[in-house]
């Protein structure tokens, strides 16, 4: 080989080595400043997020505000709707079934069985007192019932309906 053959070599590979050197520190430099970029949350935490700093109520004022509120309570007494326990039936054994009989067979915290005499002292108080200590809860000396049997989705009208049935088919 000649001398000039050997000069360009060493030239060319010094070239190479430094281009070598500069993609090696701009990989290196990437990488660096890739990692002080903050990383997008994901979709679910975002979500999360929204429904935790979500407003919890809202403001209305005048006659937009009296719209925008009836317009709430309409959208909210359609969202009730769809809560409504057991399909909304009034049918007083479907709700026992389901929901009073887990006490009201076995005599649970003192809830009394669909035996005659057990209930002969809260009829005497009247269907009103019955159906209002179904509805809201009760704490006596006999023991406890739980607000609507312990299932806020069920109505009054529902509550009322199967303490009437318990009533009307006492043994």
């Amino acid at each position: 080989m000649r001398n000039y053959d050997l000069e360009f070599l060493k030239k060319f590979s010094l070239v190479i080595v430094f281009l070598m050197v500069v993609t090696v520190g701009l990989i290196i430099g990437s990488i660096v400043i890739n990692g002080q970029i903050p990383r997008e949350p994901s979709v679910a935490a975002a979500k999360a997020t929204e429904r935790r700093i979500a407003p919890v109520g809202a403001v209305y004022a005048g006659s937009t505000g009296a719209a925008q509120q009836a317009a709430a309570a309409a959208a909210a007494m359609a969202a009730a709707a769809s809560q409504v326990a057991y399909g909304g039936t009034l049918d007083g054994a479907v709700i026992y079934d389901n929901l009073c009989a887990g006490c009201h067979k076995s005599g649970a915290g003192g809830a009394p069985m669909l035996v005659a005499s057990a209930w002969t002292a809260r009829i005497a108080q009247g269907s009103e007192t019955m159906h209002r200590h179904a509805i809201e809860g009760y704490t006596g000396a006999a023991g406890v019932m739980p607000a609507k049997g312990g299932n806020p989705a069920l109505t009054d009208e529902q509550v009322i309906a199967t303490v009437d049935w318990m009533v009307a088919n006492l043994q």
